[in-house]
This record gives C-alpha cells, structure tokens and sequence, in this order.
C-alpha cells in the first residue's frame, strides 16, 4: 500500500460551485475511484482555495490507467477542470504532487522492531 497527496489551487470564483459539485460526488464516479483501487481518499481544503488531495493504493500506475481509460472518469475530469488554476490537462494526472516526510506508523513501528532488536 503507498500514499499519494497532491495539491490543486481551487478558482476562488468558482468555490462554491466546486464544493456543490462534491456534496455528494456522483455515484457513478465514486464507484470508478473505487474500482480503480484507490481508497481513504479525501480532499482538504484550505484558505484561498488550497485543496490538498490525500488517497491509498496498492498499485498506484494501475489505478492511472484504469481512470485514464474510463469514459466516466474522463468525463468527470473535463468538468472540473475549468475549477483550477494554473492547471493544463486533467486534474487527476496532472495536479501537484507532495512528498511525504513523517508518517506515524511507520517511524513507531520503526522504534519498536528496533527495541525489539536490542533486547535478542
């Protein structure tokens, strides 16, 4: 399993409309994310329309492919293109990529097989 965040800047003329259009997300479109392998997936968003995107997967190339390759995705994608800015190409596969620098359970889990290392 891997975790990809990503960052988009929302138009802020276009705010509200971008947040009706996710209350709620279509069913259609929600059952692709799914069928894609992508999981725990939420938008954030902060101050001046600072959207930050967060999701898991277990083959993050695979679930591309699959939403590049479906009509529903690709459709979706094209409608909320017009909501971003500095953006060329659809959101999904060109938004801004963050890198991840703590995770919690990886450095306890670290913390603990290295204790557990110390006491054998």
């Amino acid at each position: 399993m891997t975790r990809h965040c990503f960052q988009l800047q929302v138009r802020p003329d276009l705010l509200d409309e971008y947040l009706e259009r996710h209350s709620p997300v279509r069913p259609e479109m929600l059952a692709e994310i799914e069928a894609a392998g992508r999981r725990n997936y939420s938008l954030f968003l902060g101050d001046g329309g600072t959207l930050i995107g967060y999701y898991e997967t277990d083959d993050d190339a695979a679930a591309q492919a699959y939403l590049s390759a479906s009509d529903i995705a690709t459709r979706w994608e094209s409608e909320m293109a017009r909501f971003f800015i500095g953006l060329e190409g659809r959101p999904d596969q060109t938004a801004s990529a963050l890198t991840e620098v703590f995770n919690l359970a990886e450095q306890l889990s670290a913390v603990t097989t290295s204790a557990e290392s110390d006491r054998s």
